[in-house]
């Protein structure tokens, strides 16, 4: 399968450059993935979806301020660090500007000097390991001096962090944000606990390397960047549970089905543990646990498309993007959702 079989038509005044208020307000399609059918609804529906007995899968990640601007030390160069991957406690794998002039030796200062950084070495993928000298809690000069890391797409300033965080955000170490997520409020979350639906939170701390394009013509020579997962005895146990009785299994977002992907056996059971995955998942691979899905609407050629074709086939997906496009939904990070079941 090629990449150029995931490529659609997107105007560009559908990127969404802000998030709507509330969050619940964004539009939803709904797509039924056995016949093609779609439905249009608002977020805060869902709840028409879901019933007492039925497990909500939410990826608890909490994005880091992971863009850094400072000045090469001697010449006073602007320069940007993007955290990517912590190896230790004061090293990091990072993608830097301008690449070129930032060799193995070369110092970097954040702010008023808080904060330094030296270049280590070259990644293959071009970025640069960079370790780290301040005084003090990393985390809490990171917070000072770091900046949200929005998509490359999203122009217009952030005036409020929280709003690239999930409103259950909790565990730190993303570079980017888990999207389906934000279009819940703890108002909607609440609603759905009384109505008896269970949360099941796993942690995967989303990389950049996820929505990169794919570059490669045959997409299963496409190599994936691997990220840390954690999923908790507590919540392996509520999903198995929840699958045996027969109720509904809805995972919000492809990092979370990642996740549940990564963790289950080949009889679809889960199982707690963390590490690493680099998990790739496209069209005609199957799914062990995952069957439902709310996500948000991908990059053309991405990764993330290429999993929610895998999970709803490839031509009623382009189908619902059409649609999309025409009734004008807003689209990527801050865009609007869909619901696959």
């Amino acid at each position: 399968m090629k990449t150029e079989d995931f490529d659609y038509n997107l105007p560009e005044s559908l990127i969404a450059q802000h998030p709507i208020e509330p969050r619940d307000a964004s539009r939803l399609l709904v797509l039924h993935k056995d016949t093609g059918k779609i439905e249009h609804k608002i977020f805060k529906d869902i709840t028409q979806y879901l019933k007492e007995g039925d497990t909500l899968v939410l990826n608890d990640t909490r994005v880091i301020p992971a863009r850094l601007f400072g000045v090469k030390k001697g010449t006073g160069a602007k320069v940007e660090i993007l955290l990517l991957k912590r190896i230790d406690k004061d090293t990091w794998e990072t993608l830097v500007r301008p690449g070129k002039k930032l060799k193995e030796g070369v110092e970097v200062v954040f702010g008023n000097g808080e904060l330094t950084a030296q270049i280590i070495e070259r990644t293959p993928s071009g970025g640069r390991i960079v370790r780290f000298a301040y005084e003090g809690i990393f985390e809490e000069i990171l917070d000072q001096l770091g900046n949200m890391p929005l998509p490359p797409y999203i122009h217009a300033q952030l005036e409020d962090r929280e709003r690239y965080q999930t409103v259950y955000s909790r565990v730190q170490g993303s570079a980017a944000a888990p999207t389906a997520g934000l279009h819940f409020t703890p108002v909607l979350m609440e609603k759905l606990k009384q109505m008896g639906v269970n949360m099941a939170f796993v942690t995967l701390h989303v990389g950049l390397g996820t929505f990169r394009p794919v570059a490669v013509e045959n997409i299963k020579e496409h190599q994936m960047h691997s990220e840390y997962y954690d999923v908790s005895p507590e919540t392996a146990k509520l999903i198995n549970d929840t699958k045996a009785r027969g109720n509904r299994l809805l995972v919000v977002g492809t990092t979370s089905v990642r996740t549940l992907e990564s963790v289950a056996d080949a009889n679809g059971i889960v199982h707690p543990g963390s590490g690493w995955t680099d998990i790739f998942i496209y069209p005609g691979c199957q799914f062990k646990v995952v069957d439902t899905m709310i996500t948000n609407f991908h990059l053309p050629k991405s990764t993330l498309l290429m999993l929610i074709s895998a999970l709803a086939g490839r031509e009623n997906v382009l189908a619902a993007y059409e649609e999309a496009v025409r009734e004008q939904y807003r689209f990527f990070s801050f865009g609007d959702s869909m619901l696959i079941i």
